[in-house]
């Protein structure tokens, strides 16, 4: 008969004993794991970083070319060089010579060169610089630098999004801790039934079938807070994957909920065109378009190009037949130059390419106004939204207030034996149910106020 009473009992010192044990995690601290730990964030950040090593001065063709180059070789022949037909000369006559025992001409011997080597060396240093390109160099760089802002505002709307995914499970961690404690307190008064059902029975006030109520209740309570206490240990795990923590850490939360000032909210709705991230991407996206068109419009002007080298040989040339000794060729060269193009027709490449990014540009300027109308729409359903879930959430607390005092009022009639068990315990459902739902409210009408702080552009920028 107190198995359940004394189950009721194991489950609220469990569950005090585990949460005492748990560190609680703010808001702030939350905003700060993310914002460090956050993959997503992660990959933004270095998606700026990308971005931001394009923009730089390296990589806009303002700066010259300059390459080395460097050789060596060396070559070895043995060769056999043969004189057919060819007599031997007296140097001093010129004249052939006569051999005295044949009285013949004496034929040129073959000459043998055996290890003939030959070297070559040489450096060179090529400079090569753009002087003038139609100032498509310089309208390419303006553009990259739209691209670093847009792709910062880009991070910023990945941050905004992974906040948004952040905090509908942080409150939700919240919400079903709440309703962990509601749940404790309501098996703690079923546990408390069963007590003073077991003690009117023995005296002779009640029958056994009070008793049998009060463990039915006890026994559903025990359930829906073991099913809320699964929900929120695997809530707490998909925070764990927001924050990239480990898994199995475990937190208490922040369950106080603060509003911003409806002065404020219409502060901020008021220059949502300004800093709303996607109407502010548009705007980035109309300044790469424009250079877009100045870029191919290069295409109509002469490009100037100077270039200039400075060079070192040296030639080691090996002997041979008529050249008997080493021939050695030291040079060094320096050149400067300059070239002019102008590409006069290009079978209208250049044209069709303007004319492109005139239509891109226009086309860009359309979806702005659409983006435009589409945000202010949102912000004034997401206005209405939250005002209405804010109303909802005042008129739970009052209602929980007033399930309270019925709850009190039938535990003071229950105890006299004014009431049945059956009264009494629907009265405590009442309460139950006016508790979650003012939780859930409360929760509901806190996202709503941050996915109206995100389309104004003002969700990273107040405490939460």
């Amino acid at each position: 008969m107190r198995k359940i009473y004394i189950l009721g009992l194991c489950f609220s010192m469990g569950f005090s004993s585990l949460f005492a044990q748990e560190k609680v995690l703010s808001k702030q601290e939350a905003f700060n794991l993310a914002l460090e730990n956050n993959f997503g964030i992660e990959i933004a950040k270095n998606q700026i970083e990308i971005a931001k090593n394009n923009q730089s001065i390296l990589n806009s063709g303002f700066l010259p070319s300059l390459t080395g180059t460097a050789n060596a070789n060396y070559q070895r022949d043995d060769n056999t060089f043969s004189f057919p037909g060819q007599f031997l000369n007296d140097p001093d006559t010129n004249e052939p010579i006569i051999d005295p025992d044949t009285g013949q001409a004496v034929l040129r011997p073959d000459v043998d060169l055996y290890k003939a080597e030959a070297q070559r060396y040489g450096t060179a240093l090529n400079a090569s610089y753009t002087l003038f390109d139609g100032l498509g160099r310089l309208y390419n760089y303006k553009r990259l630098k739209e691209e670093y802002r847009l792709s910062e505002l880009q991070a910023r709307e990945t941050i905004e999004n992974t906040m948004l995914q952040l905090f509908s499970v942080y409150f939700e961690v919240a919400r079903l801790t709440e309703n962990e404690n509601v749940l404790k307190q309501t098996l703690e008064i079923s546990t408390d039934r069963i007590k003073r059902a077991e003690y009117a029975f023995e005296y002779g006030q009640n029958t056994k079938l009070d008793i049998l109520n009060a463990q039915v209740d006890v026994t559903n309570d025990s359930i829906n807070l073991l099913n809320t206490r699964q929900q929120l240990v695997n809530t707490i795990r998909d925070l764990n994957v927001v924050l990239a923590e480990d898994l199995n850490t475990a937190y208490q939360v922040d369950t106080v909920v603060r509003f911003t000032p409806k002065m404020q909210l219409e502060d901020f709705i008021s220059q949502a065109d300004l800093n709303n991230v996607v109407l502010l991407q548009t705007e980035r996206n109309l300044a790469i378009n424009e250079y877009d068109i100045k870029v191919n419009r290069s295409g109509y002007l002469p490009v100037v190009d100077l270039n200039g080298s400075y060079g070192w040989n040296l030639n080691q040339n090996a002997p041979g037949a008529f050249f008997p000794g080493v021939n050695v060729n030291n040079t060094r060269n320096f050149a400067l130059g300059a070239s002019l193009t102008w590409n006069l027709f290009d079978g209208g490449g250049t044209t069709v390419r303007v004319k492109n990014a005139k239509l891109t540009y226009e086309n860009q300027e359309l979806q702005k106004k659409q983006i435009m109308l589409e945000v202010r729409r949102d912000i004034e359903n997401a206005l209405a939204i939250y005002e209405n879930r804010l109303n909802v959430y005042h008129i739970q607390e009052q209602n929980v207030i007033t399930n309270q005092n019925n709850f009190e009022r039938s535990k003071e009639q229950f105890q006299l034996g004014r009431i049945t068990s059956i009264e009494f315990r629907q009265a405590q459902i009442n309460l139950l149910n006016a508790q979650t739902n003012k939780n859930l409210a409360k929760y509901d009408a806190k996202l709503a106020e941050l996915q109206l702080l995100q389309l104004t552009g003002q969700l990273l920028n107040v405490e939460l």
